[in-house]
């Protein structure tokens, strides 16, 4: 969307840069021809955007959000074909766009995929991809095409003017030519490819890949494919990442998670992390006759010992009320917490020494040497850690939006918080700057402070990417769910007011009515009558809430949105069912959509960051000109 902040004033380059500049463009004609054709790329229209967000482990639901751009094919799909297609023929051709190798498939069980079928079939597609390809120049299609296809599709995609019957039969002599012989599956399945290539530029990823689900490693994988994209890390990505970096409490925090949501697999089969001495330890160290598994009472002690750690090497967090293992009383069964005691879920505590409660035993040492060396050591998680730093961050700025997984944190009266990181207090965007650096620092030299500080991000008082008290010991080991409750950062509750939002963003340089705070991190509980669209638009939630566990609380599978040439949507989603549901039912995922911004005129390029970068390019080029007609520079001295 375009920032309404007034633009700062431009410098003309000096003579030195133009020179330099002239060595790419050494000709009159060499500059006013890249003048030209910068210029028209400012009038194209805005390309489409697409942010998800905590996607947890759910492969199959994100790859279905990924296949259908969120509606946008669908809207490509109605504006080619309108009333002209009725709605199940839409409805199969999305799906066969969705899903090529599938439905093709299931094509040929079903006898369908006779000449006919193909022919019609080939020209929608072609239709769809003429829509589609408008949005972009030339070169940037070219080098989206499949190579095996590339010259015939190139030859598909130039429109038939009025009147122009030749290329029409042109066209058709091409498609004929393809059913005739035998290349029709490749053909379609390339030009779905390029469908959905062209359908959205840019995939913003707004943190929580891991967790709760059994894939994250196949997201990660698909992300690694993907043509643009960017990330903004959320608290369960940290722990994956303060893990891979040798962070020994975020190495505990990510196994007790697979195993309290039994996606083990992730771990051992996935990334080739044994658990085997964690196994072996826990079935001869604790009883087995309860609700809770030894696995989980071994991962989960340990974690509770290395934490506690981490917060007495760290006393400015002010987390020692997360101190508890001292404060158990295993004669009754009890855990005094602020004052109160509470009833243990088990007291089966065999390795915590009254006298020395936060001290591992030799067998726990062991055990944790061999998880930090097995983490530490997986190659393909090591890849995965190494995209996530290259593709993320804790915050972006783009396209006049401001783009963070949880919360910036305040206090009460809306001030940003003070942040005491290494002995300086941060607070505002100066804080979220120096997070983003001591992850870098922790994945560079894995200093100790900085391995502390990836777990702090994971679940700390006042980390930007959880935003809340995180209460797992209690969730654990507690009886009373009272003390489960987690208290949330006032940025939550405060950023309902348009006006607390609109600081957030002057934080970030950014101001005026078309710049939005858009989060993850938090499901929104539309069946309680909580909408994702905060502080009159200014804050838009879009947590993909498809992890099938919130789906009871919250009542949808979650929120993703658009932004288009057309303004900003967001699509609430319906639960997703299964691929093979989808291919027999056509039974999408998209449930409904709700405007956010409809501008008045169709945005193009020169109101991105995008047009910003090529106004920039265009004035250096003109200087070049004027140099070049002065006789400032010579041409071809270069």
């Amino acid at each position: 969307m375009p920032n309404d902040a007034p633009a700062a004033a431009p410098t003309t380059p000096d003579l030195r840069y133009l020179r330099l500049l002239s060595r790419q463009f050494p000709t009159l004609r060499e500059t006013y021809t890249e003048v030209i054709k910068l210029e028209a790329q400012l009038d194209l229209p805005k390309s489409a955007e697409h942010f998800m967000s905590d996607v947890h482990g759910e492969y199959e639901a994100f790859k279905h959000i990924l296949n259908n751009c969120s509606g946008v094919i669908r809207e490509h799909v109605e504006d080619v074909f309108g009333s002209s297609m009725d709605e199940d023929a839409k409805d199969d051709l999305c799906t066969l766009i969705y899903y090529p190798n599938e439905m093709l498939a299931l094509q040929q069980r079903r006898r369908r995929n006779e000449p006919n079928w193909y022919t019609k079939t080939l020209m929608e597609l072609v239709r769809i991809a003429r829509q589609v390809s408008s949005l972009y120049t030339s070169n940037h299609v070219r080098e989206a095409l499949p190579d095996d296809f590339e010259s015939i599709i190139e030859e598909l995609l130039r429109s038939t003017g009025p009147g122009e019957t030749s290329r029409h039969e042109y066209h058709h002599r091409i498609i004929d030519s393809i059913v005739e012989n035998g290349v029709s599956d490749d053909f379609i399945i390339a030009l779905c490819v390029l469908i959905k290539r062209l359908s959205v530029e840019h995939l913003h990823l707004v943190g929580d890949i891991y967790d709760r689900g059994p894939h994250g490693d196949r997201i990660m994988d698909r992300l690694m494919a993907h043509h643009n994209l960017d990330i903004q890390w959320g608290n369960h990505d940290i722990a994956w990442m303060g893990a891979a970096c040798g962070s020994e409490a975020c190495i505990a925090s990510v196994v007790r998670t697979q195993i309290r949501y039994h996606t083990l697999d992730v771990v051992e089969s996935a990334y080739g992390i044994s658990l085997r001495e964690l196994a072996l330890f826990a079935e001869r160290t604790y009883r087995g006759d309860e609700s809770m598994s030894p696995m989980e009472k071994a991962i989960s002690v340990i974690l509770f010992k290395v934490e506690a750690q981490f917060i007495m090497r760290h006393p400015n967090w002010g987390m020692e009320d997360r101190l508890l293992l001292d404060d158990l009383d295993l004669e009754h069964g009890t855990v005094r917490i602020e004052g109160v005691d509470y009833e243990l879920a088990t007291r089966d505590f065999p390795t915590v020494d009254p006298e020395h409660p936060f001290q591992l035993t030799t067998e726990e040492r062991t055990v944790m040497d061999g998880l930090v060396a097995a983490f530490r050591e997986s190659t393909r998680l090591r890849a995965h850690t190494s995209f996530l730093y290259e593709k993320g961050s804790v915050y972006l700025v783009h396209n006049g939006n401001l783009l963070f997984h949880g919360c910036l944190p305040l206090e009460d009266d809306g001030s940003f918080t003070a942040v005491v990181a290494e002995g300086v207090p941060r607070a505002g965007r100066a804080y979220l700057d120096w997070c983003d650096r001591i992850a870098r620092r922790a994945w560079h030299t894995g200093d100790q402070c900085s391995l502390d500080w990836m777990w702090y991000l994971w679940c700390g008082r006042r980390s930007p990417l959880s935003g809340r008290v995180m209460k797992t010991f209690e969730r654990t080991f507690v009886l009373d769910k009272s003390t489960w409750v987690e208290a949330e950062d006032p940025y939550f509750r405060l950023t309902d007011d348009a006006s607390v939002c609109e600081r957030v963003l002057a934080e970030f340089g950014l101001t005026g009515k078309h710049s939005h705070i858009i989060n993850g991190h938090k499901p929104v509980k539309q069946s309680s009558g909580e909408s994702p669209i905060k502080g009159d638009a200014r804050r838009l939630v879009v947590d993909g809430g498809f992890c099938e566990a919130y789906h009871k609380t919250t009542g949808i599978a979650g929120y993703t949105l658009t932004s288009t040439a057309n303004g900003m949507t967001i699509k609430a989603h319906r639960p997703f069912v299964s691929v093979k549901a989808a291919l027999a039912a056509n039974a999408d995922i998209l449930s409904n959509t709700t405007a956010i911004e409809q501008p008045t005129y169709e945005l193009t390029v020169a109101d991105t960051d995008r047009g910003k970068e090529l106004a920039d390019q265009i004035r250096d080029l003109k200087a070049l000109l004027a140099a070049y007609r002065a006789g400032e520079l010579p041409e071809g001295a270069a």
